[in-house]
């Protein structure tokens, strides 16, 4: 561009800022007085003052701190495999649950029954053939050995599932022994090489129904007490019904049960119950010549003419009642008899006759004993009259036990049930 093209250019902008500064007014003049024309300050370009701050706000108080975040969690890693359990060992075989205790009164008229001292373990008089002996086929069972830690490394994470066990064979029945000596009923007239009776061939005569009372005195661990018991015995004609309970007061009570058929033999029992806190029961299996037990005990072979603890007062007084030339004093009857817990042969040997002074009166009675044996630390002897004029119902029982524990009964009443 030519340089006097320029120069006006520049000539022409000079003039119009003069201008504009020349006609700014002056502030702060009067209305109506005529503006002042005034120079160009640089104060007029600074900005208006700012205008004061309103006042702060009361201070809130301080909001609760947000909770913490989760720490993140840590990336899931796979599991190693589990090893395979080694095998178990065969199971064994369930503990023999414990009889229940009963009260100091209520032992000694159970063992007046014939059951066993009541304890924890019972007696060994009583216990059943191989009862302490441990399983065979539990001992005798390999333990398979635990899996070592490269085995199990190598095995995959389900373990195989074990074949199937057979099933287990049930044991043949034991057969009754038929020489009298280890199962039936026994009866040894008094006298060496005396052939002994027949016990099939022995008549028998059951007493008709009866309600017996009796007073009961005895000493447990030191303890001496007093209490009540009663006997009822009920001939059904085909079945029968027996029942003993003592009762003694803040002491509790304990019964027994018996109940079965009758045949041409005499008594012949299907149950025997046993009860203090909780009843234990023998169920007879004439098929299988055996007794089983509600408390897991081992069975015990039996044999024909066995009883259990509560009918054997009451058979042995219908072998005496049928025909007592034939059991003259001397003589020995050993038969089975079935407890709660296990079975064991008893022996009585037949004393004579005797009259007893009894709360009841004078009564005449046979006596039978029963001696305890001399294999046996914990056997009991048991003494038992039988009422002559009662049809040989029992009118007295006394049971000794090896520490000098003992129950007496003694016969305060009787009539019809």
């Amino acid at each position: 561009m030519p340089r006097r093209v320029l120069l006006a250019l520049a000539c022409v902008v000079l003039a119009l800022h003069l201008l504009a500064i020349r006609h700014l007014p002056l502030g702060g003049t009067a209305a109506g007085d005529k503006a002042q024309p005034l120079a160009f300050q640089t104060r007029m370009l600074e900005p208006p003052p700012a205008p004061p701050a309103p006042p702060a706000p009361p201070v809130a108080e301080a909001a609760p701190a947000p909770p913490p975040k989760p720490a993140p969690r840590p990336k899931h890693r796979p599991r190693p495999a589990p090893k395979p359990a080694p095998a178990e060992p065969p199971a064994e075989a369930p503990a023999e649950a414990p009889e229940p205790e009963p009260s100091p009164a209520a032992a000694p008229m159970a063992d007046a029954a014939g059951a066993p001292p009541a304890s924890d373990t019972p007696p060994s008089d009583l216990a059943a053939p191989g009862e302490a002996a441990a399983d065979p086929a539990a001992a005798a069972a390999p333990t398979a050995p635990p899996a070592s830690a490269e085995a199990s490394a190598s095995t995959p994470t389900a373990a195989p599932a074990p074949a199937p066990a057979p099933a287990p064979t049930p044991a043949p029945a034991p057969e009754a022994p038929s020489d009298g000596t280890q199962a039936g009923v026994a009866i040894q007239p008094p006298g060496a090489g005396t052939p002994p009776i027949d016990a099939a061939a022995a008549p028998v005569k059951l007493p008709p129904s009866m309600l017996l009372r009796f007073d009961v005195t005895g000493e447990a661990r030191r303890f001496h007490y007093n209490a009540g018991a009663e006997l009822l015995w009920r001939n059904l004609g085909a079945t029968y019904e027996a029942r003993q309970e003592i009762k003694a007061f803040l002491l509790g009570s304990r019964s027994q049960t018996s109940t079965g058929r009758i045949t041409a033999w005499g008594l012949q029992p299907v149950r025997f119950g046993d009860r203090a806190r909780a009843e234990q029961a023998a169920h007879f299996d004439y098929d299988r010549h055996l007794a089983t037990f509600s408390a897991n005990t081992p069975d015990s072979p039996i044999g024909p003419g066995a009883q259990d603890r509560l009918s054997v007062f009451i058979q042995l007084g219908a072998l005496l009642a049928a025909a007592p030339e034939r059991y003259p004093p001397g003589t020995r009857i050993t038969l089975t008899v079935v407890g709660a817990r296990s079975a064991d042969r008893w022996s009585f040997t037949v004393e004579g006759t005797e009259t007893l002074d009894l709360p009841a009166g004078p009564t005449p009675a046979l006596k039978l004993q029963r001696l305890p044996r001399s294999d046996r630390d914990r056997d009991q002897q048991a003494d038992l009259w039988l009422g002559t004029a009662l049809g040989y119902l029992p009118v007295r029982i006394r049971i000794t036990q090896a520490n000098g524990d003992f129950a007496d009964l003694a016969l305060s009443g009787h009539e019809a049930p």
